[in-house]
């Protein structure tokens, strides 16, 4: 949570441990801090063998199966979202885990904090002195500058203040875009980044954005999408963003195609919304539109876990909902 006093929160420290648990509801604070645990696992061990465990749908003894020691003795990474969602098998799991962690096993562990299910767990991760990452909503604009000014002495680099501001007025609802953004400007512009870059980049830059790959995706036009996303992915979009954006196009189409008046009353959108849907519907039917729906559904869970490569399942996704709307 930020901080009401004068300055903003200190940064915070992210090192691997044996168990560390990542607490708070901040989407990029979360994804940057398992990036930086996935890379520091995998610079111990690159032959490091990686899992991602379902916390509602654990079975008991999974966890005790997936670190007991290798046939070849590689260190294994596990990883368990949505920690709120735990049943009691894991719960009874991971209290006993805590005790006696296993040896050259990473457990990396994501919770909401406050009075989400899974507080004896968490307490009893505090209690061990096992790491214990914030991750809370971002909520002030000096922290989210600070964010941005962060980000930016990290690439040794320098921005105007006025700059930053603009891109928190402009982004600051969605830090996941507001850090792409200033991605993308940090590796498009040369020098100290002003105002007037940051104007010209919304003005008309490639900008990569979600919704852009979905246009491009629905519209058709396989090679856009293609480079779109492979530009959004460079600049710090993330493979379930992309996936998520492509549903709400879709969704949209569908809730229009199905409307039989066509207005923004009866489909939860505004007229001008139902107008720009109802043109991206030419070359769609019914049938495309539910082959579009299974395409992202097997998408959304390989980007979620099980695929090795969630990058290539988007970029999949989009190859295939491309080929839909030709088709027909």
């Amino acid at each position: 949570m930020a901080s009401r006093g004068n300055k903003p929160p200190a940064p915070v420290a992210i090192e691997l441990a044996p168990i560390v648990l990542i607490k708070g509801k901040e989407g990029l604070l979360i994804d940057r801090a398992l990036d930086s645990l996935r890379s520091q696992a995998r610079s111990v061990d690159p032959n490091l063998e990686r899992t991602d465990l379902n916390a509602a749908t654990y079975q008991t003894g999974e966890l005790d199966m997936i670190t007991s020691p290798s046939l070849f003795g590689e260190s294994r990474l596990v990883i368990i979202r949505d920690l709120e969602t735990m049943s009691d098998a894991l719960a009874n799991d991971l209290l006993t885990y805590i005790a006696a962690p296993a040896f050259d096993v990473w457990l990396l562990l994501v919770h909401p904090g406050g009075n989400a299910k899974g507080k004896k767990v968490t307490d009893a991760i505090a209690k061990a002195k096992f790491p214990v990452i914030s991750a809370e909503i971002i909520k002030y604009d000096r922290d989210k500058l600070e964010l941005i000014r962060s980000d930016v002495r990290r690439a040794h680099r320098q921005m105007d203040r006025d700059a930053m501001q603009a891109i928190v007025d402009a982004l600051g609802s969605d830090l996941r875009e507001m850090a792409a953004a200033v991605a993308q400007l940090l590796s498009d512009c040369d020098g100290t980044i002003t105002l007037e870059d940051v104007h010209r980049y919304h003005a008309g830059r490639i900008e990569a954005s979600r919704f852009e790959v979905a246009d491009a995706a629905i519209a058709g036009e396989t090679a856009r999408a293609l480079t779109l996303v492979r530009h959004a992915f460079a600049t710090g979009v993330e493979p379930q963003q992309l996936v998520a954006a492509l549903a709400i196009k879709i969704r949209q189409m569908v809730k229009v195609s199905a409307s039989s008046s066509g207005r923004g009353v009866n489909v939860g959108m505004q007229q001008w919304q139902v107008d720009i849907v109802r043109s991206q519907l030419r070359g769609w039917n019914d049938r495309s539109l539910a082959d579009a729906i299974q395409a992202l559904g097997r998408a959304d869970s390989e980007t979620k876990g099980l695929s090795r490569d969630p990058r290539y399942a988007v970029e999949k996704a989009i190859t295939t909902i491309c080929r839909l709307r030709r088709r027909h």
